[in-house]
């Protein structure tokens, strides 16, 4: 059993990469989302699409994950930097949810200020490295809120 809980903590900080890694690549794509050429702008708002829908999926193995660690390992729900984690989880998902995908169809539509649309995106994307590190730092330092 050891060793699949070790396993299982492998899983946990893997996804935790996967979820936090690529939003990084983006700082430098949103730079040149303002003066894309218009063939550019639809490879470089793929790779945000892309890079988005990688870590929506990676953040569910990395709750599931995170269930299955606290179900088998020695802390409970009620433990503080548990609670912190899954208060900034649920706000990212909502932050998540309303956050890219709108922003990343108004390129799409013509009219659109571009430069007003990647402040928007780079201003997002900081948003949320902030959330998921915030996240990462209760799970590493796993600091005694309260008790």
């Amino acid at each position: 059993m050891d060793w699949l809980y070790r396993f299982i903590i492998y899983l946990h900080v893997l996804s935790a990469i996967v979820s936090i890694g690529p939003f990084f690549l983006l700082l430098s794509i949103v730079k040149k989302l303002e003066a894309a050429a218009e063939e550019k702008l639809v490879s470089y708002l793929e790779i945000f699409r892309f890079a988005v829908r990688l870590s929506k999926h990676a953040g569910h193995v990395l709750v599931g994950s995170g269930v299955l660690l606290v179900l088998m390992g020695p802390w409970t729900w009620g433990t503080p930097w548990i609670i912190m984690t899954l208060v900034i989880l649920f706000l990212s998902l909502f932050f998540l949810a309303r956050a890219f995908s709108p922003t990343i169809r108004k390129f799409e539509e013509h009219g659109q200020d571009r430069a007003q649309l990647t402040a928007k995106l780079r201003r997002t994307t900081w948003i949320y490295i902030i959330l998921l590190s915030a996240m990462l730092w209760f799970m590493v330092v796993k600091p005694t809120l309260w008790w």
